[in-house]
């Protein structure tokens, strides 16, 4: 089973949903919510009826009912609002991760921690760190919104499909983030040698802009392109399917940092993050990636001490 904890919110649901549509596992949706993942889940449950999948989803507001599930996915927490940045989430998403850490380790310890919740570096931090589970069984979403929003404007730019870039972006998952078009390529070719400077500018500034874009005009979070990313990397685990994706990962002196998070291409299969894929950077790039891990640490190190340990 796969288990949505904060599974009655926007992303919690919508990642219920795309898991069910690709027929990975039953769903468990965990929400403090009274009666709120009860009745999502009878929703997602005529969507399957009518679409013929054969899995089904639970409702609970009880952390015990997800007990024995080999993947959590932890959406919960409070999302962004219109002008907030991801860091003044800090301490009170801390306090929901610490939570839902305690109950994973009493009824799930074996599973596979997916985390959405911004600020995402440190809230992986924190469940990293309160969960005491192996490295690779803990990380979180990042690349896998970061990239694509790359993918998606460098495509208006080259007028070509985003399924023919692969989008690089490295670092923190925030303002701080780190897009790298000369690793970014098209059929072997870095964006760099297909666009000018000011469109790779543009497409830049775009890819970091981009959910304040989207508070900006709809007056909330993105919660379409975070579930994408989720299911896919649920589907990784599930199917042990060694597929490289760009996770945010605790680091153990890969790119010369240690015990921090960052975003960073990493192998996926049934354990977990299987290897830190290590890209070859260039002076600017390896400053632009120190300048996006500083920024983590300053989020980290504004925790309190007891979530840092």
């Amino acid at each position: 089973m796969i288990t949505v904890v904060g599974g009655a919110g926007r992303v919690g649901v919508t990642t219920a949903a795309l898991v069910m549509l690709r027929e990975l596992d039953d769903v468990m949706l965990i929400d403090i919510k009274p009666n709120a993942p009860q009745g999502e889940a009878l929703d997602l449950n005529h969507m399957a009826a009518a679409l013929g999948l054969s899995v089904r989803a639970y409702g609970s507001n009880d952390y015990k009912d997800m007990k024995g599930s080999d993947i959590v996915i932890v959406t919960a927490g409070f999302p962004r609002k219109a002008g907030q940045t991801r860091e003044e989430l800090l301490k009170t998403n801390a306090d929901v991760i610490v939570q839902v850490a305690d109950n994973i380790k009493k009824y799930a310890p074996d599973a596979v921690v997916i985390l959405t919740t911004n600020p995402l570096d440190a809230m992986v931090y924190v469940m990293y760190k309160k969960l005491g589970a192996p490295r690779e069984k803990v990380f979180g979403l990042s690349g896998m919104l970061d990239s694509p929003r790359l993918s998606y404007y460098a495509s208006l730019k080259l007028g070509i499909s985003p399924a023919s870039i692969n989008p690089i972006v490295l670092g923190m998952h925030g303002e701080h983030m780190f897009p790298a078009p000369r690793l970014s390529t098209v059929g072997g070719a870095p964006l760099t040698s297909l666009l000018d400077n000011n469109s790779i500018n543009e497409v830049v500034k775009q890819t970091i802009g981009a959910g304040a874009e989207i508070i900006k005009l709809r007056g909330y979070s993105s919660n379409w392109g975070p579930a994408a990313g989720v299911a896919l990397m649920a589907e990784a685990v599930k199917k042990n399917q060694h597929k490289v994706y760009i996770v945010s990962a605790y680091l153990q002196g890969e790119y010369g940092y240690n015990d921090v998070i960052a975003e960073v291409p990493a192998v996926i299969g049934r354990k977990g993050i299987e290897k830190v894929i290590q890209l070859p950077l260039n002076e600017e790039e390896k400053k632009g990636l120190d300048a996006s891990i500083k920024a983590v640490r300053d989020l980290i190190n504004a925790l309190p001490q007891e979530y840092r340990s």
